[in-house]
Order: C-alpha cells, then sequence, then structure tokens
C-alpha cells in the first residue's frame, strides 16, 4: 500500500513540479524529466504525455533550438496561462502540505481557513489546551 501512495502523490504533483521547473527557466522534455527523477524520481515515460496535456491546454508552449550534437530540440516555456496555474496550484499545495503537515503532527487544523485556502499558521494548527487533553483522557 504506501507504494501506491506514494505514486499517487507523486502523480498529483507533477505538473505542479513541471510548471515550478518552467518558471526557472524554458526546457525540452527529457531535462525536465531528469530534474524531476532526481528530485522525486519519476520516470521519463511519465513526462511527454503531461507535456502533449500541458501544451495542448495551453499551460506551455514549444520552439526548437538547434543542437550542435544532433537533431533539434523542443524547448517548452511556459504561457500566461501557465503562469497563472502556476500560482494558484501553489496555493493550492502550500495550503493542502499545511493541512497534511498539521495531521501528521497529531495536532488538529482549523478547518474552516484551511477549506478557504488560506495559509494557516503553525501555531494556529495546534489546539492542545487543558480542556481538551482532559476531554480526551475522560
Amino acid at each position: 500500500m504506501p507504494d501506491s501512495i506514494d505514486i499517487q502523490l507523486k502523480k498529483g504533483v507533477l505538473g505542479l513540479c513541471v510548471l515550478a521547473l518552467l518558471a526557472r527557466s524554458d526546457s525540452y522534455a527529457y531535462e525536465i524529466a531528469s530534474r524531476l527523477s532526481d528530485a522525486i524520481g519519476m520516470g521519463e515515460g511519465t513526462i511527454y504525455p503531461l507535456m502533449r496535456r500541458m501544451q495542448s491546454d495551453g499551460l506551455v508552449e514549444t520552439y526548437l533550438v538547434e543542437s550542435p550534437s544532433g537533431p533539434s530540440r523542443k524547448y517548452y516555456r511556459l504561457t500566461s496561462a501557465g503562469r497563472t496555474a502556476l500560482e494558484g496550484q501553489t496555493a493550492e499545495w502550500r495550503a493542502f502540505a499545511q493541512a497534511v503537515e498539521a495531521l501528521v503532527a497529531n495536532t488538529a487544523p482549523h478547518s474552516d481557513a484551511i477549506a478557504a485556502g488560506a495559509p494557516v499558521e503553525p501555531a494556529a494548527l495546534t489546539d492542545q489546551s487543558e480542556d481538551a487533553q482532559r476531554g480526551a483522557e475522560q
């Protein structure tokens, strides 16, 4: 079971990771795949379909660059829609990651703030008052 959770988590954030890499600099698919493989262990087989989908969704565009050691390379760059998607997905990821961290750290997240996508301060995630602890003990 842990392997399937691990794979599903990686697949869930793959698009965000690609957008983040392309926000730093234009890149070709093999280079993106290599970076993702090093960072999160995703193979290149998952990148090419994602890149095609992102292009058809208007998040990235391509251009060719001559290569001195072989055929031209297709480079990807973010479009304005891709930058907007990156901003939105980054905010969603941060709120989600905070909520998960709060649960993993055995604290009680403020569900209203998290559901609204608002950032939650780590100190606000803890409900360890004496009354709450006494209630749990009884």
